[in-house]
Order: C-alpha cells, then sequence, then structure tokens
C-alpha cells in the first residue's frame, strides 16, 4: 500500500469552496481512496490535507498525473494558492491507516530526518509502539516519504488536546515515549493540529 499526502493552500475564506472541490475531484479518480480530508487549526492556517491510500504505484502515478495536467487540479480555481503532493510508504510493522472516528482533534506531524536516520526512526519505532499502546492506538498511520528530502509523517487523532497531553506526559513520564533514540534522527520537526473535514473517512 503507497499513501499520498495532498497539501492544498488558499485563503481563510475559501477553504469551504476548496474543501468541496476537492471531494468531487477525488469522486472522479480513476484509483486511490478517500482516508481523510481535514483542515489546519493550530499551524498554517487556509490548508487543507488529504490522505489517500493507493493499491500499486501505477495507480498513484495516473492520478499524479492527472493533477498535473489539469488546468485546475483539484477543482481549486483561483481559490488554490499552492498545492503540493507526496508520496510515502507505511512503516512496514504498523497496520494500514483505515477510516475510524478517533474523536475529531487530529495531529500531523513531520520530521525531516538527517541523512540515514531512517532505518534508525524505523527501528526505535518498532521497539516503543507496542509498550506504549494506550498512546499509539491513537496513531492513524507513520510513514516514510519516497520523493524529496528523507522524512517521516504521523498523523494522530484525540478526542482533545487535553486527552493529548495527558497521553504524552503518562508515556514520558515513564520513559517509554518518544522511541529511545528517535529524537536524535530528526532535522528539523513540524506539527499542525487540525480539525476533520465534513465527508472525512477518518473523524
Amino acid at each position: 500500500m503507497v499513501y499520498e499526502l495532498t497539501t492544498l493552500d488558499g485563503s481563510l475564506t475559501s477553504l469551504k469552496a476548496l474543501t468541496e472541490g476537492a471531494h468531487d475531484w477525488l469522486r472522479h479518480s480513476s484509483g486511490g481512496a478517500l482516508l481523510g480530508s481535514w483542515r489546519t487549526e493550530v499551524g498554517a492556517l487556509g490548508r487543507i490535507v488529504i490522505l489517500r491510500d493507493f493499491e500499486t504505484r501505477h495507480q498513484l502515478s495516473a492520478e499524479r498525473r492527472r493533477a498535473l495536467t489539469s488546468h485546475h487540479p483539484f477543482n481549486g480555481g483561483p481559490a488554490l494558492q499552492a498545492l503540493s503532493m507526496e508520496t510515502y510508504e507505511g512503516f512496514p510493522f504498523l497496520p494500514q491507516a483505515r477510516p475510524r472516528k478517533l474523536g475529531g482533534v487530529y495531529e500531523v506531524r513531520t520530521y525531516v530526518l538527517k541523512p540515514g536516520g531512517l532505518t534508525p526512526t524505523l527501528d526505535a519505532w518498532e521497539k516503543a509502539v507496542e509498550p506504549a499502546k494506550d498512546y499509539t492506538d491513537h496513531l492513524v498511520t507513520n510513514m516514510f516519504a519516497t520523493d524529496g528530502p528523507s522524512r517521516i509523517t504521523h498523523i494522530w487523532g484525540f478526542e482533545s488536546m487535553q486527552q493529548r497531553a495527558a497521553l504524552r506526559e503518562r508515556y514520558q513520564a515513564a520513559g517509554l515515549w518518544p522511541p529511545k533514540g528517535g529524537p536524535d534522527q530528526i532535522a528539523t520537526a513540524t506539527s499542525s493540529i487540525m480539525l476533520p473535514n465534513p465527508g472525512s473517512p477518518l473523524s
């Protein structure tokens, strides 16, 4: 399974139109399944993030070409100010991302890794996921990029920011999170808090 993370940037007043246009675009796709569609609440505002999975890279490539050759990709029209499409594979020891209800508050974290940092990161996460299960049950997916800079993006879902903070504090105090050695591989880190758009399977 391969994932595509699409980011659409517009103005604060264009988010409804961008979302509706993008979801209509996805309904006419030749492959891929919508997993999540979110808007930024804390972070870069005026932003929509869409997660899809594809059974094959051929399907993803066809959808990527459709967007790249369109005069109005994702039906964004003049409201769409910037567009990026990134390709990822899921961590091999994690289950595939699936539609489910996780409470409605999502965090999208991206770590750009130091050169050579992916394998140690995978090893660290594999050891840490099960011992921190109450926390990692909130993990939608963790993925590593197969294009651009070496990086991982992990998506989490919570009922509230208070729930997120309490879980992180508990497992940090127990020495079970973050994965031991994982932060040593991080060059830069960014995080956004996002809310599901209407029609998002992950909600």
